[in-house]
C-alpha cells in the first residue's frame, strides 16, 4: 500500500494532506452538526460544543475513576501510565474496557452522531483514555499530531480519524490544557528520526520521536495562531486526527482530567506500521472493528 504520509525519515518535512477533513455533510441524528458546524470544523480542524454533558454525569465519571484508580488490581495493567517523575497516575488507556459508565458515553449519541458524520461512516474505537494532569505536578505534552503516530507505528492509512473529549473538570489557561493551532490539519508535518523498538514504552510518559521541530511550528503558526481548549466541566470538544496540539505543565492547584475517545472510520482499517518495525502494543490500536451503535 502507499505511504500517502512518510515520516520519521531523515529530515522533516511540511506537506499537504491528501485526505478530506469532513466526509459527509448528511445528518446521523439528533445531535448532528449544523453547516455552520460543520464549516467551522472544515476550517479550524477543531470545535468545541459547552454544556452538553450536566453536572451529575461528570460527577459520576469523576467517581468512576477514582474507583479505577484506587483498584490495586487494575493499576497493576499496562493501560495504567504514571507520570515520568512520579507515580501520580498519568493516563489510563480504554476506560471503556473497565467501565460500563465509559462503555456507555462512547456510545452516546451527543457524540457519536457527530462522529460518524464527520469520517462518514460507521466508526469503530482506536482507543480511548482519561488523561489526567495532577494539580502543581502534571506534565506536558510536546506538540504533535496524533495522525502522524496512529499512522507510522499503529499503520492506520488516511487521516479519517478523529478524538472526541469530554471535560471532566474545567480547562482554563492555568492548569495545563490543550493548546491547538487552528488549520494545521491541513498540512501534515513528516517527522525526522527513526522510531526506535518498542517506543510506546517510553513515549507514553515522554515523547520524542513523532514531534516536529521549532521551525515547523513557527511555520504551522506562520498564517494562523495558538489557542486553548477552555471550557467548563461538561464541554465536548471534537479535534481531527492530524492537527497539531500540545499542553504545559500544570503548576496551579488544580486538577485538570479529560475523557478522550479516538474513532477511526471502519473504511480506514490498519495495516502494517509506516514508519515502525511493528505495531505498538496491542491496547493503543484496537482491533475490534465491529461498527459502533449509538445508545
Amino acid at each position: 500500500m502507499q505511504d500517502l504520509y512518510p515520516s520519521r525519515l531523515n529530515e522533516e518535512k511540511i506537506i499537504p494532506r491528501v485526505d478530506k477533513t469532513v466526509y459527509s455533510k448528511k445528518q446521523q441524528g439528533e445531535y448532528s452538526l449544523n453547516n455552520i458546524e460543520l464549516d467551522e470544523y472544515e476550517k479550524n480542524g477543531f470545535i468545541t460544543f459547552p454544556n452538553i454533558f450536566k453536572e451529575d454525569e461528570i460527577q459520576q465519571m469523576i467517581q468512576e475513576i477514582d474507583l479505577m484508580a484506587d483498584n490495586d488490581d487494575l493499576i497493576k495493567n499496562e493501560e495504567f501510565i504514571c507520570e515520568p517523575t512520579s507515580n501520580k497516575l498519568r493516563t489510563i488507556f480504554n476506560q471503556h474496557l473497565f467501565s460500563t459508565l465509559f462503555e456507555k458515553l462512547s456510545k452516546d449519541p451527543r457524540i457519536l452522531n457527530k462522529v460518524k458524520q464527520l469520517l462518514g461512516s460507521d466508526v469503530y474505537i482506536h482507543h480511548s483514555r482519561i488523561n489526567i494532569k495532577p494539580a502543581y505536578q502534571g506534565k506536558s505534552f510536546p506538540w504533535h499530531s496524533d495522525f502522524e503516530t496512529w499512522h507510522t507505528e499503529d499503520g492506520l492509512p488516511n487521516c479519517r480519524c478523529l478524538s472526541a473529549w469530554v471535560m471532566l473538570n474545567d480547562n482554563t489557561e492555568f492548569n495545563g490544557p490543550l493548546y491547538l493551532i487552528p488549520n494545521s490539519h491541513k498540512k501534515y508535518v513528516s517527522c525526522k528520526g527513526k522510531t526506535p523498538e518498542d517506543n510506546y514504552k517510553k513515549s507514553l510518559k515522554k515523547q520524542e520521536y513523532g514531534v516536529p521541530s521549532l521551525k515547523a511550528i513557527e511555520q504551522l503558526v506562520k498564517d494562523s495562531n495558538i489557542v486553548g481548549a477552555y471550557g467548563k466541566a461538561g464541554t465536548l470538544v471534537i479535534h481531527d486526527g492530524n492537527i497539531m496540539h500540545g499542553s504545559c505543565d500544570n503548576i496551579s492547584p488544580f486538577s485538570r482530567t479529560n475523557a478522550f475517545f479516538v474513532f477511526n472510520s471502519v473504511e480506514n482499517i490498519p495495516t502494517k506500521p509506516f514508519g515502525a518495525k511493528s505495531n505498538r502494543a496491542s491496547f493503543l490500536a484496537l482491533d475490534d472493528y465491529e461498527p459502533m451503535k449509538s445508545n
